[in-house]
């Protein structure tokens, strides 16, 4: 079998797989008993167990490394994956460990690769990526890591080695965008300083992300020139859609939603959780009941569970107004987009803006529509501000006949398309001028309880 044939093979069986055509197969996780109940065992590679403290490395360093077959929805396909174990910092500045795997393509030299942020979107760290390319099965929030297989195929094919990092790290900080920003530039490090994977300080790299994942793929961009210099000089550019600017903007959108306000508890739980704030006391007891439901649950779990579930109904009544709450309004100020830095690389930003398509009908005023989760005045003026701030090599797109799920396979093809355009040194296109007026991306403030 020569060298393009096996790759093909091995691609078509990853697609084939997420597809249906190919047969089933039953995971073989290992397994321990407990009494009558049989419980997956813990995998020790993601546990760092060695002598000197994480802080002794520099972010980036490699702690463990395997070479293992991908899986799709727990089925090896021929194509080898490395995962890394390696140091990197959470959203407090204190030393983390995490994880990423990379995919050689059959194809590749080293010397071009594509960071993909998954959109696995959970509270749960089963349901990462990389447990899912080792072969493990989650039943709910797992199937998004498995599926996102379909654009990490074409990657291949065309070349690119493909780096996937669990983003949210190993506690699953869903939404803590700083956090998710270096857990991908250390995974870019780790990748580029291990031999096994091919790739090297020369590589060039473009990050790919859409929704949760863009959130992961903005803060790495706006995060690279000061945090990681050296991987920001390797960056051809960035390719986002789906956006999530300024989160106390999103919770008043999907406000009362009849599926996406799910994400107001996720959001209540990953910030409580990345920034250790306690956010519980300010719960009535329907919201704690929501949140233990979820606290350990996917955004699967979250979406139109609770059909037109507002803040209020999650409160105490004095606590209705989340800007009551200072730690609220401190802890979404740090992951609000807009106060952060601009971008030295190009972007491309896609957006949706049929909310209404997904059941959510509210024009917050001061926030207006959006694709049903993100909010498009808020992704327009990031764009705006990164224009204004130096970088006009940013490329808008709004989708207004598109929601957040259907603006997805219209947006991927045509942002590979601007990454190849970059990695083949084109000039990068611009909407900076033409791109319209928004919403304020000022911090929030606090109000006084009544």
């Amino acid at each position: 079998m020569n060298r393009r044939t096996s790759a093909l093979l091995s691609t078509a069986i990853v697609t084939g797989v997420v597809v249906g055509t190919a047969p089933t197969a039953t995971a073989a996780p290992t397994a321990v008993t407990q009494g009558t109940t049989t419980a997956t065992a813990p995998d020790p590679f993601y546990r760092y167990d060695g002598s000197k403290p994480l802080s002794a490395y520099q972010p980036g360093d490699v702690l463990k490394k395997r070479t293992l077959n991908y899986h799709v929805f727990g089925i090896p396909t021929p194509l080898k994956a490395i995962q890394l174990l390696y140091r990197t910092t959470d959203a407090q500045g204190r030393p983390s460990a995490n994880v990423t795997t990379v995919v050689r393509s059959q194809y590749g030299d080293g010397s071009k690769a594509v960071s993909y942020q998954s959109f696995y979107d959970s509270l749960s760290p089963e349901d990462g990526p990389s447990r899912a390319i080792a072969g493990d099965v989650s039943l709910l929030g797992g199937v998004i890591a498995n599926a996102e297989s379909l654009i990490v195929a074409p990657l291949l094919l065309k070349g690119y080695d493909v780096v996937i990092p669990d983003t949210e790290g190993q506690n699953a900080d869903f939404a803590a965008g700083p956090e998710y920003g270096t857990n991908t530039l250390d995974s870019i490090r780790a990748a580029t300083r291990t031999g096994e994977t091919g790739l090297h300080a020369g590589t060039r790299f473009g990050l790919f992300g859409y929704s949760g994942g863009s959130i992961a793929t903005n803060w790495a961009s706006v995060l690279a020139p000061a945090y990681a210099p050296e991987v920001n000089k390797q960056l051809v550019g960035f390719a986002e859609g789906g956006l999530l600017v300024a989160p106390a903007h999103n919770l008043r959108y999907v406000d009362g939603a009849l599926a996406w306000n799910g994400v107001i508890p996720m959001a209540l739980i990953g910030v409580s959780r990345s920034y250790d704030i306690d956010l519980t006391r300010y719960l009535s007891a329907k919201g704690l009941a929501v949140v233990k439901e979820l606290e350990h649950g996917s955004i699967v779990d979250a979406l139109a569970h609770h059909p037109g579930m507002t803040w209020k109904d999650m409160a105490k009544p004095e606590y209705k107004d989340p800007n009551s709450i200072p730690a609220f309004v401190a802890a979404v100020n740090k992951i609000n987009l807009g106060r952060a830095a601009t971008p030295t690389v190009p972007g491309f930003i896609g957006q949706g803006n049929a909310g209404w398509l997904e059941g959510t009908f509210s024009r917050p005023p001061g926030i207006g529509t959006g694709d049903g989760v993100m909010v498009a005045g808020d992704v327009r003026t990031l764009a705006r501000q990164y224009c204004a701030t130096g970088n006009s090599s940013i490329k808008y797109e709004q989708y207004d006949l598109l929601s957040h799920v259907g603006a997805m396979p219209y947006w991927a093809p045509r942002a590979m398309a601007w990454l190849d355009d970059r990695f083949a040194g084109k000039t990068a296109p611009t909407s900076c001028g033409r791109i319209p007026a928004g919403n304020s991306l000022e911090p929030e403030k606090p109000t006084v309880t009544p």
